[in-house]
């Protein structure tokens, strides 16, 4: 009989996770994901149950790595919440299996898993899709996602300015003083991006906050929010004029209401870009699409496992560990 699954905080995930490892692991099982080999990897598409009472959905990620034997799900809920809530607007777990015996392994929080899978991949868009010389960095937004981005975005180029907006000015204020490194609040979504080189959306919005006019030609946008096919983040002029790739075309063609709503075409994916099977074309517009997958979530989520039985006590026995898991305080997760 299987023991009690390990249980790692929210804490020790953001101790253990660094996008010095993250990247270059994602940017691999981006590239096999864009090969379409069932062999390599299975994830299917993500399946969602609507929470209409409370304006939310649970959205249900697993996915299987076949040759690192990587079996994992995440549970992730979305909410709409009205301005000036206390409540989450998302809370995510994830579990990761024993894919010989099929049982769970570790629970783990999810929230900064998800934070930093989604920038990392953002990361490896700009790599390869923003223009040569980029000097003007353009986040929208100020919540989590917006300081994962900040985080690696800063940490992996070399902007000279950093402009950020969010609808509650006292937010976007907020966010420059939790951020480790200069930042220009800006009043309005047009003042942050009118010139910006690349352009992260990790808004809540439902209706676009970002107009092709503003956008400079031969900019990148990074569009991490507008998860569902009826809400979405870009208008119809940028989503019409820019080269439009995605973590996944199926999930893109599913799931964005930036595509869907605006008959917006996916060029190609971003794995195709890796593998050298599509262009990625600095010179124009460019739009990635990124609706995050299963993978990614195991990919980090296997990276966090690994560090945290390296770091555990050798000393420690299973019955001293049980123990503890079943005596750990859930507010901890």
């Amino acid at each position: 009989m299987a023991g009690l699954p390990a249980l790692i905080s929210k804490g020790d995930v953001a101790r253990l996770l660094l996008y010095k490892h993250l990247l270059p692991k994602l940017e691999v099982a981006l590239g096999q994901f864009s090969k379409h080999n069932t062999s390599e990897i299975i994830q299917p598409v993500r399946t969602v149950v609507p929470i209409a009472k409370h304006n939310g959905f649970l959205g249900l990620m697993p996915a299987y790595i076949v040759h690192e034997d990587i079996l994992c799900t995440k549970m992730v809920a979305f909410y709409g919440r009205e301005q000036g809530s206390t409540l989450p607007s998302t809370e995510a777990t994830v579990l990761l299996f024993d894919p010989e015996r099929g049982c769970v392994l570790v629970v783990m929080d999810g929230e900064v898993i998800t934070a930093m899978r989604t920038a990392a991949v953002s990361a490896i868009s700009a790599k390869l899709l923003m223009p040569a010389k980029a000097e003007i960095l353009c986040i929208l937004g100020s919540g989590h996602q917006a300081i994962s981005h900040y985080d690696v975005f800063t940490q992996t180029f070399a902007f000279k300015q950093v402009r950020v907006w969010n609808p509650r000015k006292e937010s976007a204020e907020r966010f420059a003083r939790t951020v480790q490194g200069p930042v220009t609040v800006c009043s309005s979504a047009k003042e942050a991006v009118e010139g910006a080189d690349v352009i992260i959306t990790v808004t809540g919005a439902s209706q676009p906050v970002l107009f092709g006019d503003w956008v400079k030609p031969g900019a990148h946008v990074a569009a991490v929010g507008a998860c569902t096919p009826d809400w979405r983040e870009l208008d119809d002029v940028l989503m019409k004029q820019a080269v439009v790739y995605a973590d996944s075309r199926e999930g893109a063609l599913k799931e964005s209401g930036d595509i869907i709503l605006s008959g917006a075409k996916v060029f190609a994916e971003i794995g195709e870009v890796i593998n050298g099977t599509a262009p990625a074309h600095r010179e124009k517009t460019t739009v990635f699409k990124s609706l995050g997958m299963g993978i990614q979530d195991a990919v980090s989520a296997k990276l966090v496992y690994d560090q945290w039985k390296s770091q555990r006590p050798a000393h420690k026995s299973t019955a001293e560990e049980s123990h503890q898991m079943k005596t750990l305080d859930k507010s901890q997760l």
